[in-house]
């Protein structure tokens, strides 16, 4: 119910900043490109993001496309029908393949809801997790993202589909595509409890999903809290990767390896701020209000995720608990 609660509080705070019925980015006015990053492998993401992301302006959900001998595999199946085929028409300018699996990297709809548009012979892969979310909690994630994209963006008529391939709570698999193999990993608590890396050893690139939300000056979400654990996944993620590994966040266009450091330094940051402020015995507004975070205001969306949502769910997460009565 708190995950709940803040969640709502901070899609009411994001909303304070855009024009009644505008969406964070617009599913029906979204042009989606490819850019080839290695033989065979490709990033998708939002036409003028090299605009975009740069300034920190929102953008739309970004993915992949990995061909192998044997077919393709899909980095995220997007929002609607419109995102979805845009994303299978790029498909079909690189090869006539199968696409022969599809990844989650969460259950947010933005990444996982064009599910329902592929194939029957498409094996979706996704967290066992956010298979649970699918089969029960699908309305409720429903509602969230029609709150956040609008309605009459396709969000309504999309019908569940849930993985077929599941990864286990820290666990990993690893895909043969023929002559190109896939590692797909969950390194723990990032943004959700579902979230998913897709990591190319040989090719030294990594889809990180909402974990890493944009290239630099972008912030991390903590839309569920718990600061510490996505701080030490992150940490995770760094360790695992090349210092010259090609990073596909979220949203945006691909960037280098040193936007994790970007993001692990901003979650340290407020971890030590929040941490000392508590200290001192300040409340939380007296915390907030002393944590301004100059460092990080490129980012076009800082109040809200600095102030509304980050800040407070770093104080929930550090305070200390209520003696039991």
């Amino acid at each position: 119910m708190k995950i709940r609660i803040l969640i709502i509080a901070a899609l009411l705070i994001l909303s304070v900043g855009l024009q009644a019925g505008e969406p964070v980015w617009d599913a029906n006015k979204v042009e989606l490109v490819s850019l080839k990053l290695a033989d065979g492998v490709y990033a998708v993401y939002e036409k003028g993001a090299d605009v975009k992301g740069p300034k920190g302006l929102p953008m739309a959900t970004s993915g992949g496309i990995i061909v192998g001998a044997k077919g393709v595999m899909l980095v995220e199946t997007m929002l609607n029908e419109r995102l979805h085929k845009q994303m299978k028409n790029l498909v079909r300018e690189i090869t006539d393949k199968p696409v022969l699996y599809a990844v989650n990297t969460s259950h947010h709809g933005d990444h996982s809801f064009g599910n329902y548009y592929l194939s029957p012979t498409t094996q979706v892969i996704q967290h066992s997790k956010g298979r649970q979310r699918f089969d029960h909690k699908f309305e409720e994630d429903r509602k969230m993202m029609l709150g956040i994209m609008g309605e009459g963006r396709g969000v309504e008529v999309v019908q569940p589909r849930g993985g077929d391939i599941l990864v286990e709570p820290m666990g990993a698999i690893q895909i043969d595509l023929g002559g190109r193999k896939v590692f797909i990993k969950d390194f723990g608590f990032a943004q959700t409890g579902d979230d998913l890396f897709v990591w190319l050893p040989v090719e030294k690139i990594l889809w990180t999903g909402n974990p890493v939300v944009t290239e630099v000056p972008g912030l991390p979400w903590l839309l569920q809290g718990r600061l510490i654990e996505s701080l030490e996944t992150l940490e995770k993620v760094r360790d695992f990767i090349t210092p010259d590994a090609t990073i596909v966040p979220g949203h945006g266009r691909p960037t280098t390896a040193a936007v994790l450091d970007w993001n692990i330094n901003y979650l340290r940051y407020i971890k030590s701020a929040v941490s000392d402020g508590l200290a001192k015995g300040w409340d939380q507004g007296k915390i907030i209000a002393e944590t301004q975070g100059d460092q990080y205001k490129g980012y076009a969306l800082f109040n809200w995720v600095h102030f509304g949502l980050n800040l407070p769910a770093a104080y929930n997460d550090l305070k200390p608990s209520a003696p039991e009565k």
